[in-house]
C-alpha cells in the first residue's frame, strides 16, 4: 500500500485528452466552404485544427497546389497548421493510392508521429469520401468520427459507388451550400446522414476576402459575358475537338443576346490552342474576346467584375452566380451530355441534370424555364435509376414520378433500356404498354419458361 502526505495535493482526475481536427480540401472552392462552415460555428469544437492540403491534378508536379493559390493566405489563419498530403504519402499520386488494410494501422502510427498528433482525439472533415484521398485518409483513423463537406451540385446525387458500412456509419453530417433551395441533397442519405446547410451569407463573406487578395488583368473588362470552360475532354465525356465546338457554341449564344464585350475563363489545365480557336471565331464575329488565364475562382471573377451573364456546361459556378452574385446565367450542351454520359450511374448525370432542368439554354432568345414536374422527385428517379441497390427506398418515388411526369422534354434524363432493366414506368413505349397485360403473352411466357427448365434438365450431366 503506497503511503500517502498529509496535506499533499492531488489530482481530480486524469488529464483531458487534446482534441484535433483533421479538415482534407483539394480546391480553393472547398477550403473556402471549410472556412465558411467554421465562420458559422457549424464545426465542433477542437484544440487544434490541421488543414490537409492534397494536390489532384494529373500531374500535381506541374500544377499549383492550392496553398499558392491567390487569397488562400487569407483562409490560412482559420488553421493552425498546413500540411500536404501529396508530400505525406510521396511517390504516390493522391486520387490512386489507398493504404492496404493490413497497413493501416502504421500509417496512422506515422501519421500521428509525422503531423504531432500523439494520442489526440481525431476528427476528420472531408470532401469526396467515396474517392481518394478522402477515402484513404477516413482508413487511416478507423475510430475518427466523419463530417463530410460537399462543395458542388454532386452532393444532390447519390453515393457513387457503395460504402463499406465501416466507413459510412462513422459519417454523423453532410454539410453543403443550397445551391438550389428546397432540393434535398441524396448523397450518404443510405446511411441516415442529414444534410446542414452551411450559411449562404457567410460563404458570401468567406468568397469576399478571396476576391479582395486575388488579382486581375487590367484589361479585365466589367459588364462582359463570362464563358466559363470546364475541360470535360480529360473527364473522358468528350472529345476535344467537340469541346472546342462546344466553347464556340457558348460565344456564339452570347454574341445572339446582344454582348460584344465577352470574357472567356479556361479550366486551368485546358490546352492554351482552345484559347486561339475561340479568339479566331470573336474576330469574325466582331466580339472583343478578353482571355482570364489568371488561376482565380470564377466567384472572384463575379465579385470583382460583375458579369453581365454567365454560360457554362454544368459548372456549379451557375449557381452561385445565381444564388450569391444575383447574376443572370445560361447553359450549354448539357442536352448532349446526357446523352453521352456513360455509364448511367456516372456521377455527373445529377448536376447536368440540374442544369438542364431549371436553367435555360443561352441559345433561345426567350427562354422559359421548362416544367419538369416536381424537382426532389425528378431527383429521385435519376437517383434510384442510377443506384438502385444503394437507394431501393426511393423505388417508390421514383416509379410516381415516371408515371405522372415522363414527357418527350423529361425523357432525356432517363436511358430506355435503364428503365426496362430496373422494370419503371416509360420502359415500353405507351402504344405497346398493353404487352405485359395481355394474359395470352403471359401464358406463352410461362410456357416457355417450362419448356426451358425442361430441356436444362434433360441436359444436365449427372455427377459421379
Amino acid at each position: 500500500m503506497t503511503a500517502t502526505t498529509p496535506g499533499a495535493v492531488h489530482p481530480a482526475g486524469p488529464t483531458p485528452q487534446r482534441r484535433t481536427q483533421l479538415l482534407l480540401a483539394s480546391t480553393l472552392y472547398g477550403a473556402a466552404t471549410l472556412a465558411a462552415a467554421l465562420d458559422a460555428g457549424m464545426l465542433a469544437p477542437a484544440d487544434r485544427r490541421l488543414l490537409v492540403v492534397s494536390n489532384t491534378a494529373a500531374v500535381p508536379e506541374t500544377s499549383p497546389s492550392l496553398e499558392e493559390a491567390p487569397g488562400f493566405e487569407r483562409l490560412r489563419t482559420r488553421f493552425d497548421a498546413v500540411v500536404s498530403w501529396n508530400e505525406t504519402i510521396s511517390p504516390f499520386h493522391p486520387t490512386g493510392w489507398s493504404p492496404r488494410p493490413d497497413d493501416t494501422p502504421l500509417w496512422e502510427r506515422h501519421l500521428r508521429l509525422l503531423w504531432g498528433l500523439g494520442t489526440d482525439e481525431v476528427t476528420i472533415v472531408l470532401e469526396s469520401l467515396q474517392v481518394n484521398p478522402a477515402m484513404a485518409l477516413a482508413q487511416m483513423f478507423p475510430g475518427a468520427p466523419l463530417d463530410v463537406y460537399a462543395d458542388g451540385l454532386m452532393s444532390y446525387g447519390p453515393t457513387r459507388s457503395k460504402l463499406d458500412p465501416l466507413i459510412g456509419t462513422r459519417v454523423r453530417r453532410l454539410l453543403h451550400l443550397d445551391l438550389v433551395p428546397g432540393l434535398k441533397p441524396l448523397l450518404l442519405t443510405e446511411f441516415g446522414v442529414e444534410p446542414e446547410i452551411v450559411p449562404g451569407e457567410v460563404f458570401a463573406k468567406v468568397l469576399a476576402e478571396l476576391a479582395d487578395a486575388a488579382e486581375l488583368p487590367d484589361d479585365a473588362p466589367e459588364g462582359a459575358a463570362l464563358l466559363l470552360g470546364q475541360y470535360l475532354s480529360a473527364l473522358g465525356i468528350l472529345t476535344p475537338e467537340e469541346e472546342e465546338r462546344l466553347h464556340v457554341r457558348m460565344l456564339r449564344g452570347a454574341v445572339r443576346r446582344g454582348h460584344r464585350t465577352v470574357l472567356f475563363k479556361p479550366h486551368p489545365s485546358a490546352p492554351a490552342r482552345w484559347s486561339r480557336l475561340l479568339e479566331e471565331e470573336a474576330d469574325r464575329l466582331g466580339t472583343q474576346l478578353t482571355v482570364l488565364d489568371t488561376p482565380v475562382l470564377a466567384e472572384t471573377v463575379y465579385q470583382r467584375l460583375r458579369p453581365a451573364l454567365v454560360v457554362a456546361c454544368f459548372s456549379t459556378a451557375l449557381f452561385t452566380a445565381r444564388a450569391f452574385h444575383g447574376l443572370p446565367v445560361a447553359r450549354s450542351g448539357t442536352e448532349m451530355l446526357l446523352e453521352r454520359l456513360t455509364p448511367y450511374q456516372n456521377s455527373n448525370r445529377v448536376p447536368v441534370t440540374i442544369v438542364d432542368a431549371l436553367l435555360p439554354d443561352v441559345d433561345d432568345e426567350t427562354p422559359p424555364v421548362p416544367d419538369t414536374g416536381d424537382l426532389n422527385g425528378l431527383l429521385a428517379a435519376v437517383g434510384y435509376s442510377m443506384q438502385p441497390q444503394i437507394l431501393p427506398d426511393l423505388r417508390p418515388a421514383a416509379e410516381r414520378y415516371l408515371a405522372a411526369h415522363l414527357t418527350p422534354r423529361t425523357r432525356r434524363y432517363f436511358k430506355r433500356r435503364r428503365l426496362t432493366s430496373l422494370g419503371l414506368p416509360g420502359a415500353v413505349p405507351s402504344s405497346l404498354s398493353f404487352l405485359p397485360r395481355n394474359p395470352t403473352l403471359r401464358r406463352m411466357a410461362r410456357r416457355a419458361r417450362a419448356v426451358k427448365r425442361r430441356l436444362t434438365k434433360k441436359t444436365a450431366v449427372p455427377s459421379s
